[in-house]
Order: C-alpha cells, then sequence, then structure tokens
C-alpha cells in the first residue's frame, strides 16, 4: 500500500468540499514543492561554477522558477472560498515557467549534473500543472 503525502492527508482532513480530485491536487502540489527545493539547490550550484558568467540565464530562470512553485504550492493548497480563476492562473505561469526552466537547464545538463537534475524535476512539476489545468472546472 502506498503512503500517502502531507499534502494529500492535509487535503483529505479538510473539511471544505473538494473541488479538484485531490490525488491531482497533491500530486501538483508535492511536485511544486519538489521542483522548489531543486531550482534553489541548482541556482546555487550554477553560482559556484566556473562559467558561472554563462549561467546567469539558468540561475535567473531557475531562481524565478522556485518562487513561481513556492507560491503555486501555496495557493494550491488552499481550499477554502476556491477561485478557480485564480488557480487556473498560478497553475498556468508555474507551468510555462517550469517549461522554460527545464528547457534552460537541459542546455547545461551535460555539463552540470545539478542541471540535468533540476530539469528533470521542472518537467514532473511542468506535468503536474498540466493535470492541475485539466482538472479544474
Amino acid at each position: 500500500m502506498a503512503t500517502a503525502t502531507l499534502s494529500k492527508e492535509m487535503l483529505e482532513a479538510h473539511p471544505w468540499p473538494a473541488q479538484i480530485d485531490r490525488d491531482v491536487l497533491a500530486r501538483c502540489i508535492d511536485e511544486c514543492s519538489a521542483c522548489e527545493t531543486s531550482c534553489t539547490a541548482c541556482a546555487d550550484a550554477s553560482l559556484a561554477e566556473e562559467d558561472v558568467a554563462d549561467m546567469r540565464r539558468c540561475i535567473r530562470l531557475c531562481l524565478d522558477c522556485a518562487d513561481v512553485c513556492e507560491a503555486t504550492g501555496r495557493l494550491l493548497t488552499r481550499q477554502t472560498e476556491y477561485v478557480a480563476a485564480t488557480a487556473r492562473a498560478q497553475a498556468s505561469s508555474c507551468r510555462e515557467l517550469c517549461a522554460a526552466c527545464a528547457e534552460e537547464c537541459g542546455r547545461h545538463a551535460h555539463h552540470h549534473e545539478h542541471c540535468r537534475i533540476c530539469a528533470e524535476e521542472c518537467r514532473r512539476c511542468e506535468d503536474a500543472c498540466s493535470a492541475v489545468l485539466g482538472a479544474i472546472s
């Protein structure tokens, strides 16, 4: 039996009626958290690279992506008086930034392992945001 995530447990314990499938929502919240961590770590590792000047765009996108992922996870966690338009806009923004960050990190993945890891996580978060967007009524 799979262990429920904290996000899933909290969503299930929430007394407000679910507006989005809770499994889809919990996955997105969890992926946003993981992506935030990955992007923050990747930006920091990029600052330590010898070719840091070549990493400026990557660093900027990673920092922006981390911030948007954090905001998205927090917003999607809130279920009381849910506003579909707000959730849709935030998840859409997160999906777009994750795609851009994954593409940029992917350009450096062949010589920076942290960029490879980050690109993969950004793609997972992008996919989870797409699933939430598909579930929003």
